[in-house]
């Protein structure tokens, strides 16, 4: 498979379970890579975690499910939930038309955990060892 058909914006941070993290001051705003949702195939549901629930780095904080599958969601950092998107929940297929825009799915105050995450190069170099 060639990972040159994905998305993968310089700009962001990522886990090698496949999250991305924009960090913007101690806020992380955290969704699926196009790579993930790809592999999941049509997004039917989504659940996410409680604003105020603390978690720590790796921690599982939530499930996608798909026609083909379901992935636990595991968090980039550690830190609270601060915010939820209740419209991914309402319509989860918008994690497959654009999981880099409107289908973020928490925002995390961040605790620790950032320095951890990989940029782009290296979340390019990690998809291609497993492709």
């Amino acid at each position: 498979m060639s990972i040159d058909r994905f998305t993968i914006p310089d700009t962001l941070r990522y886990t090698v379970e496949h999250e991305w993290a924009d960090l913007s001051g101690d806020i992380a705003t955290v969704g699926i890579t196009d790579y993930a949702q790809d592999a999941l195939g049509d997004v039917t549901y989504v659940e996410l975690p409680a604003v105020g629930r603390q978690l720590a780095a790796n921690e599982t904080f939530g499930v996608v499910e798909s026609v083909k599958t379901f992935s636990d969601l595991f968090a980039p950092v550690a830190g609270e939930v601060v915010e939820v998107n209740a419209e991914v929940v309402a319509d989860p297929s918008v994690l497959n038309r654009e999981p880099y825009g409107g289908a973020w799915l928490v925002k995390i105050r961040v605790s620790g955990g950032a320095e951890a995450l990989l940029d782009a190069e290296g979340y390019k170099a990690h998809l291609a060892k497993i492709s």
